[in-house]
């Protein structure tokens, strides 16, 4: 209830957020998994290693972007990127 209205709960809105945490308590006691390893295939050669990857782009498009600024600033021209 993000409205503007009065925080006031209703039974009804009571009611489902207590069956809402049932089962969410449920699911967590179950042991199943939250996740399968097929939907995170970057996450099979081991989350170290899809870090640094992850690290390593975004540091050369870092590098990129401050080239193109030095060039720009050099030049005199607005950054169009």
């Amino acid at each position: 209830m993000k409205d503007k209205r009065a925080d006031i709960l209703l039974p009804h809105e009571t009611a489902q957020e207590a069956v809402r945490r049932k089962k969410l308590l449920r699911f967590l006691e179950s042991g199943i998994p939250a996740w399968k390893d097929a939907d995170h295939p970057e996450l099979t050669r081991h989350a170290a290693v899809w870090v640094r990857e992850f690290r390593q782009k975004s540091e050369r498009k870092s590098t990129r972007k401050r080239r193109a600024k030095r060039r720009c600033e050099t030049t005199g021209r607005a950054d169009l990127g």
